[in-house]
């Protein structure tokens, strides 16, 4: 038995398809398909039942997988344990971060962290909140950057700044007049959304106190993917929109014209690193943690947790 095959146990656990999980491992189908196979011997069970499709693991094979991540994870803190004592900053680190975080906040602090620690692999992907749990629990990734508190059971989150909602208004909207915003004045009908399944749609509905408006009479209907678009789709109608504060550090002098704060106490999105209760890379995540922190703008920083939105 060794580390590649239960690393390849796992990964095809994770894609229950043999190509993908050889992509995955960089290794061809062959290799990956015969160290499996070598080990079921080994064991004298098998893991995988391969009769069906996807690849299904095994009643056995399920507890055996169990196992093999709890391995996979000793072996990485125990390499990290090591690297600490020889004072080295190396290894890998798979994070996931969300989509109305990454364009913003990716490019404050990625580059430098890279160049800082040259022998760190740090791999960002995005994806949806739930998406991220899902891959932190799996143990796929090893971190997640996103939008707290989310209370879920065994997930640990970090604070990492508070982020203050601005409305983004069009120069045609009744409320470009106004010097600040109250919620409760923004016409639902003319707000702009994310799509479902971003967090920050569902912080705007709960913030505006949103039901489900009627579409009748409405000629066009659309929800936005990214905040880009939002903010596009502003731009060129009467609308309205709310965007996070790293979303408008990069605004001309022209669209900062169409920034409107909230009302005092701001309400705000409490951004966090979060990992697994039983994460490893301890020091690695420390370290990302303190570099991000060091890239966010000094008035973010200052930000306080006063009126955070629930996710």
């Amino acid at each position: 038995m060794t580390f590649v095959q239960l690393e390849y146990v796992i990964a095809l656990d994770r894609y229950r398809h043999f190509a993908s999980a050889a992509s995955h491992c960089f290794v061809t189908q062959p290799t990956l398909s015969m160290q499996i196979h070598k080990l079921e011997e080994e064991l004298g069970l098998k893991i995988f039942d391969r009769s069906k499709q996807p690849v299904l693991p095994t009643e056995a094979g399920a507890e055996i997988i169990e196992q093999a991540k709890k391995i996979i994870a000793e072996k990485e803190q125990m390499e990290e344990m090591v690297n600490t004592r020889k004072g080295v900053i190396s290894g890998e680190l798979k994070v996931g971060i969300i989509p109305t975080l990454a364009p913003y906040l990716l490019p404050l602090f990625a580059h430098q962290f890279t160049q800082k620690f040259p022998n760190v692999k740090l791999i960002v992907n995005e994806m949806m909140t739930d998406l991220i749990i899902s891959r932190l629990r799996e143990g796929t990734i090893h971190a997640g950057i996103l939008v707290t508190p989310l209370q879920e059971y065994g997930i640990k989150e970090d604070v990492l700044f508070y982020e203050e909602l601005l409305v983004y208004v069009s120069k045609t909207n009744q409320d470009f007049k106004k010097s600040y915003v109250l919620a409760q004045d923004i016409d639902p009908s003319k707000l702009w959304l994310l799509e479902e399944g971003h967090c920050f749609r569902s912080q705007i509905m709960n913030l505006c106190e949103l039901q489900k408006a009627s579409k009748e009479g409405h000629s066009f209907e659309y929800e936005a993917g990214s905040i880009e678009t939002l903010r596009r789709m502003v731009e060129l109608t009467d609308g309205i929109t709310i965007l996070p504060e790293l979303a408008t550090m990069d605004l001309n002098a022209k669209q900062q014209l169409q920034l409107r704060q909230f009302r005092r106490p701001a309400p705000m999105r409490e951004v966090s690193l979060v990992v697994h209760r039983d994460f490893v890379k301890k020091r690695l995540i420390e370290i990302l943690k303190k570099e991000i922190i060091a890239a966010v703008p000094e008035k973010i920083k200052k930000n306080r947790n006063s009126n955070v939105l629930p996710v």
